[in-house]
């Protein structure tokens, strides 16, 4: 279980900080869009995504129907969206310009949401 509070605690605050620097400038979502054309941002965003997918996937690989399995599916996600952008750039980066800003602004929000809910767990503020 303390892997699973730290776990939320870190991916609580990063999507929460992930949230706001892109509520506060919006053209780093245009940014990120315009890199993923660049090979090595795309390679190095790749392997980053791989790495910190693995990492919360080996100390935390839990599948049991509560809070915790959103630590879990973060990690897998993590991972699947980095294989994708390693082996299939050219259609990853497709796909993801077919996203528009808005849609994208939702995911964000709904992130934002997960990370409140993640950090209300970790810290138990409000109890549930």
């Amino acid at each position: 279980m303390e892997t699973s509070i730290l776990l939320a605690k870190f991916w609580g605050w990063y999507l929460i900080i992930f949230f706001l620097i892109l509520s506060f400038n919006p053209k780093r979502i245009k940014q990120i869009f315009s890199d993923l054309k660049d090979e090595k941002f795309l390679i190095l965003s790749s392997f980053i995504a791989i790495l910190v997918g693995l990492v919360n996937t080996l100390f935390h690989n839990i599948w049991e129907p509560n809070w915790t399995l959103i630590i879990t599916l973060t990690g897998w996600f993590s991972i699947f969206i980095g294989l994708s952008l390693f082996i299939f750039p050219k259609q990853t980066v497709y796909v993801l310009q077919i996203i528009n800003i808005k849609l994208i602004q939702l995911i964000y929000t709904l992130l934002f949401l997960v990370g409140l809910f993640l950090l209300n767990m970790a810290y138990n503020v409000v109890p549930l």
